[in-house]
C-alpha cells in the first residue's frame, strides 16, 4: 500500500497535478497556503470591505486558469499576477461607474494636503497619524485614475515592482510602463493639487 503523502510537504507543482487529473479538493491546499498571500495583495488595492469579495474572485480565476500555469516562476508569483489583475479590473468595473470623489474627503484630510503639498519632505518623514492621512488621501485620489493609471502607479511607485517586472505582470511592453507610469504619478499629483487649489466645496 502506499503511503500518502501529507498534503503540507507536497510541493506546488504536485498539488497542482492532483487538480488537473480531476481532485478538485486538492485546491483547497492551495487555498490555505496562499489565503494570506493574497490577501495582502488585496488588502493593499481595495477597500476592507471589499476585499473578501475580491480575493475570493482571484481564487476562482486562478483555478480557472490552473492549465495555462507552466511552472517557469514560482506559483506564488504567478497568483500574484492573478491578484493584481483581478483588482484591476475591479477598479475597471468601478471607475466606471465613478463611485468615489475627493468629496470623500474630510476636513482632516483636506488639512493635511495643505500642510503638506508645499513640503514634498512630509511624506517621507511622517507621523503615525500623518501616514493615516496620506493612505486616506492617496487611496481617494488613485481612485479618480484610470484602472490602468493606478494599477501601474501601485505596482512601480507604491509596491516597487521594476519596470521589467510590472511589464510581465500587465502584460505590456516596458515602453508602455515607463510612460504610462511616469504620465500617472502626474495624474496623481495634480488631483491633489487641484484639490488643495480648490479647497472644501
Amino acid at each position: 500500500m502506499v503511503a500518502v503523502k501529507d498534503s503540507s510537504k507536497l510541493e506546488d507543482m504536485e498539488v497542482i497535478g492532483r487538480i488537473l487529473e480531476g481532485d478538485r479538493d486538492a485546491f483547497g491546499i492551495l487555498l490555505d497556503r496562499y489565503r494570506d498571500h493574497v490577501f495582502g495583495i488585496v488588502m493593499k488595492r481595495v477597500s476592507p470591505g471589499e476585499a473578501e469579495e475580491v480575493a475570493h474572485e482571484v481564487f476562482i480565476r486562478a483555478f480557472k486558469s490552473l492549465p495555462r500555469f507552466r511552472g517557469e516562476s514560482p506559483f506564488s508569483h504567478w497568483l500574484a499576477k492573478v491578484a493584481v489583475r483581478t483588482c484591476h479590473d475591479h477598479w475597471r468595473k468601478r471607475y466606471r461607474n465613478r463611485e468615489i470623489s475627493m468629496n470623500s474627503l474630510s476636513e482632516e484630510h483636506v488639512q493635511w494636503i495643505e500642510n503638506t503639498a508645499a513640503d514634498e519632505s512630509s511624506w517621507n518623514h511622517a507621523s503615525d497619524e500623518s501616514e493615516r492621512l496620506a493612505g486616506d488621501v492617496l487611496g481617494i485620489a488613485l481612485s479618480r485614475l484610470h484602472p490602468d493609471d493606478r494599477t501601474v502607479v501601485e505596482l512601480v511607485h507604491l509596491d516597487e515592482y521594476s519596470v521589467k517586472e510590472t511589464a510581465e505582470i500587465l502584460g505590456w511592453s516596458q515602453g508602455k510602463v515607463k510612460i504610462r507610469a511616469f504620465r500617472a504619478r502626474k495624474k496623481l499629483r495634480k488631483i491633489i493639487e487641484d484639490y488643495d487649489a480648490k479647497g472644501v466645496r
